[in-house]
Order: structure tokens, then C-alpha cells, then sequence
């Protein structure tokens, strides 16, 4: 009985198609893997991320405004550089990509606001618990789409930057490529968009100010005098002394 089921037409189309999805997700990570040591040298020409925008947008409105222009990592002041990493990822210099602790808060946090808000029939409020390098891995490369196998893709995806990328050139295409509104994407562009001069010039007060931006760039644009904006860009300049840069 088990040999004629192995010999069964059905169950061998089925072992040829597993074949070819397991071989078709290897080479994705391969695909992936090759992207990203290639950016140890050159700088990726646009994120997934920002691809779905100009969809979006494009689609909302005749016309399409964008605002990006990339920068060398040394020309960043390092108040910016500080100001993120305290508002984002306060450990981002010593993490190995993934703060584990952190996502399993996240997670149980945002359980229980999605049981609540189901309870209620509301949107639930969800809470993240990202590294930076988690967030370019998803903006490089992933939808928006909030899925078991997208967040594993994910973890890989981050594990991978951490391995081939130094720390310094992951704050760098981040810093260049991250979302300050609609539109506006990396550090340059936001200066120029929202202080009218290039990030070279940004002082303290100001690299806090679009740091505390990044959870919701698109809401706090067009919300900029928030009384929020000013109280937690407070907080986050007294943190800046104390971050460790990369």
C-alpha cells in the first residue's frame, strides 16, 4: 500500500511542486542576499517601500511630488545621527539586528489592543518594536502587509544587513531612504522640506524635532505645530548625549 502511494501520480505532482517552491524560496534569499553585499558599495537606486508610494501617490493625484537626494555618511551631522538613534533604536550600535525582548512586548501589547479594538469593531493601535535595521530590512524590500511569513522574511532580511553591512552603512542608507512625509524621503530632503536648509546645517533642536517624526511622517506633517512634536523632541535632546554612535 505505501509503494503504491508513492508511485501515485497526485502524490509525486505534489513532491515536484514542494520541490520547486522550496527551490524558488531559496533562491529569493539568494536573490536578497546578493542585494544586499551589493550594497556595500553602491547605494540602492530605491526601496520597496518608496516604490509602492509612487503608486499610491501617483494614482491619488496628477502630480507627483518627490523630494530625495542622497548624501555621503560623513557629511551627516552627527545630532541627526544621535537624535534617531535615541528616538528609534537606543541600543542600534551593539544589537546583533534584533531586540528580541522588546519585539515580544511589542507583540503581547499589540494582542491585546487588536482583541480589544475587535471587541469594539475599531482599528487597533499598533505598537512597534522594530530596530532600525529591522526597518530598513522591511522598507528595502517588504510590503506593508502585517503576516507571520512576512515578519520571518523580515528577521532574515535583518540578520542578513547585520552580517554583510557595517553599522555605519546601515544608519547611512537609512538615514538616506527613511519617509520624513509624503514624499519626502532621507534626512536631506526633510531638512531642505521642513527647515529650509541642507542637513549639514540642522543643530540639535532640529534633528530631534524630525527624529521624533519617523513612527508617523505623513501624520506629524501636516501636524507640525503638535504640542506632542515639541515635548518628546524635548526628551529626546536631553538622550542624545548619552547614545553610543556606530
Amino acid at each position: 500500500m505505501t509503494l503504491h502511494l508513492r508511485r501515485h501520480p497526485f502524490w509525486q505532482a505534489g513532491l515536484r511542486w514542494l520541490i520547486l517552491l522550496i527551490l524558488c524560496a531559496l533562491g529569493l534569499q539568494v536573490y536578497f542576499l546578493g542585494r544586499i553585499f551589493l550594497m556595500r558599495y553602491t547605494d540602492p537606486a530605491s526601496t520597496a517601500f518608496q516604490r509602492s508610494e509612487v503608486w499610491r501617490i501617483s494614482h491619488k493625484k496628477h502630480d507627483l511630488r518627490w523630494s530625495q537626494r542622497w548624501v555621503s555618511f560623513d557629511k551627516f551631522p552627527t545630532q541627526i545621527q544621535r537624535a534617531v538613534i535615541a528616538s528609534e533604536d537606543d541600543t542600534f550600535a551593539t544589537h546583533t539586528g534584533v531586540q528580541w525582548a522588546a519585539l515580544e512586548r511589542a507583540w503581547s501589547k499589540n494582542s491585546r489592543a487588536q482583541a480589544r479594538a475587535q471587541a469594539r469593531n475599531q482599528t487597533p493601535k499598533v505598537v512597534g518594536g522594530s530596530t532600525i535595521t529591522q526597518q530598513l530590512a522591511k522598507n528595502l524590500f517588504l510590503s506593508g502587509e502585517r503576516t507571520l511569513f512576512r515578519k520571518t522574511q523580515e528577521l532574515i532580511l535583518t540578520l542578513a544587513l547585520e552580517q554583510f553591512l557595517s553599522k555605519q552603512r546601515i544608519l547611512d542608507i537609512y538615514l538616506n531612504s527613511v519617509e520624513w512625509g509624503e514624499g519626502v524621503f532621507g534626512v536631506e530632503a526633510a531638512s531642505n522640506h521642513y527647515f529650509k536648509q541642507p542637513a549639514a546645517q540642522l543643530n540639535a533642536w532640529q534633528a530631534a524635532r524630525l527624529a521624533v517624526m519617523l513612527p508617523r511622517p505623513k501624520y506629524y506633517e501636516k501636524l507640525s505645530r503638535s504640542p506632542y512634536l515639541n515635548e518628546r523632541a524635548s526628551v529626546i535632546l536631553t538622550r542624545m548625549s548619552m547614545v553610543a554612535l556606530p
